[in-house]
């Protein structure tokens, strides 16, 4: 070999090709065949459009209506279940290239709100603000539910769900103490109220039973206590607001509830087994209870079956944005059309035909009531006597309605991209100020001081807000916009 050859002669020979073995070259070949054939191969594909959902209760609640639809409308809708993460990768990436993805989309709040990071105009769904207001459907869905898919006043998709909140209460162990619940109007009330189910009947030193299924952990609970205060993370014009009084003062009131001598509250995870059996054991008496989640208990804690009843939420009371709202919100999933699969005209009309005919009938709002206990969005829907049927489970009492009345009070919420970091942020400083009252505890016995509390909790809010803005300020198209 000549010493003056380079290393890139040496490497590709003189003409520049790379210098390959007999191996080497019989396996590029191979590679080359099988491109050809793959490329000329016809790939499968379902005639008629299609659709994704995550859930699997909606997959197969929605099958006989897509069968319906198929047998009578066009273009025929073919359905596909993928996991929600899936779902986020595939969606986003198609949304992010511009290529084509599902013709449909189902998908859940946390995940929808992605679509929303960049400029209106880049939002991978059809903007259907205008078609909903011309067909009167803005003023016939409860209105609260539009917001998660609402981004600067346009709006991206059609609710599923209402999703609204009470407390679940151990009726059995409540009026066995002669406890009047009417008489509980605000949180300090149920404090009061219920007090006496705090018994050290065991001389053990501890309560044998809490009052309430709260703790510093739990992110999803303290969302929920957010929103119904009046707070949470952005405000409708998706502006930050996690250093707000009302804010401030609800992580204050939770630690007070999970640390010290008027500690009310303790830990009994949901969707667990531990958890399900500290609840059916009866070690706290209430729970946060969405419309969907009082199904889980059906079939996860059956043994409360007539134990159980519903109330609405104590209200917050003074010192909050929102003092007398008796509900809250958790959850929720909506229906849209991305943009790719329009490309004319036509295209729209048959696919927002398909959805109203998913989405708005009745068939629909009563199997979601009948199989998941949730209660639908469409207020036209919400005559239909289903609604008012006592349920076993909870001690006679008719769910359905009860969900319907406090449906117009469910809070509005912000669809900014960036709630799910800002929730965490908020989560992390609500366990740093529980951990210090905890040692606080420990150290000096009934020292709290809710004042004291009031002032940490501002301060850590104002940490968490700047470390969101931090996020926030990377992102080029929400600074253009102000927000």
């Amino acid at each position: 070999m000549d010493r003056n050859q380079s290393a890139a002669e040496r490497e590709h020979g003189s003409e520049g090709l790379p210098v390959l073995s007999f191996g080497g070259w019989l396996i590029v070949a191979i590679a080359l065949v099988s491109t050809v054939l793959f490329a000329a191969s016809p790939v499968p594909k379902q005639e008629g459009r299609s659709m994704w959902t995550f859930a699997r209760m909606h997959w197969l609640m929605y099958q006989p209506m897509v069968e319906k639809w198929n047998a009578e409308q066009t273009p025929r809708v073919n359905m596909n279940l993928l996991s929600l993460p899936a779902l986020e990768r595939r969606m986003l990436g198609a949304f992010l290239s511009e290529t084509p993805s599902a013709d449909v989309i189902e998908v859940e709040r946390k995940v929808a709100s992605r679509a929303f990071t960049g400029p209106l105009d880049a939002v991978g769904f059809v903007d259907l603000t205008d078609r909903l207001k011309s067909e009167g459907l803005l003023e016939g869905i409860n209105a609260p539910s539009f917001s998660p898919w609402t981004s600067r006043g346009r709006v991206f998709g059609v609710p599923h769900d209402v999703h609204p909140v009470m407390l679940s209460y151990r009726a059995d162990l409540v009026e066995a103490a002669g406890i009047d619940v009417s008489q509980v109007r605000t949180w300090d009330d149920f404090a009061r109220v219920m007090k006496p189910l705090m018994a050290d009947n065991d001389r053990d030193g501890k309560p044998d039973r809490y009052l309430l299924n709260m703790w510093d952990t739990h992110d999803e609970h303290l969302e929920v206590l957010l929103y119904q205060a009046g707070g949470g993370f952005f405000d409708e014009s998706g502006h930050m607001v996690i250093d707000s009084p009302t804010n401030a003062r609800v992580l204050a009131t939770v630690v007070s509830w999970c640390v010290g001598k008027d500690r009310i509250a303790a830990d009994a995870p949901d969707f667990s087994a531990s958890g399900n059996k500290l609840k059916a054991d009866g070690y706290v008496v209430c729970t946060l209870m969405p419309d969907w989640m009082g199904d889980i208990w059906k079939h996860e804690i059956p043994q409360l079956a007539g134990k159980v009843k519903l109330m609405p939420l104590p209200a917050w009371g003074t010192g909050v944005a929102a003092p007398d709202r008796r509900t809250s919100v958790w959850g929720g999933t909506m229906i849209g059309i991305p943009r790719t699969a329009v490309k004319s005209p036509q295209d729209f009309e048959d696919l927002w035909k398909f959805v109203k005919h998913l989405y708005l009938n009745d068939e629909l709002a009563r199997d979601l009531y009948r199989v998941g206990g949730i209660v639908t969005p469409v207020k036209a829907h919400w005559k239909d006597p289903i609604f008012d049927e006592p349920s076993a489970y909870f001690a006679g009492q008719a769910p359905g309605r009860m969900y319907i009345d406090l449906a117009p009070q469910v809070p509005m919420r912000s669809s900014s991209p960036y709630s799910n970091f800002a929730r965490y942020r908020v989560q992390d400083a609500l366990v740093r100020i529980t951990e210090e009252a905890r040692r606080q505890e420990r150290e000096t016995p009934g020292s709290l001081n809710f004042e004291t509390l009031l002032a940490r909790a501002s301060e850590e809010l104002r940490l968490a807000a700047n470390k969101v803005q931090v996020q926030i300020d990377r992102n080029v198209f929400l600074k253009e916009e102000g927000r």
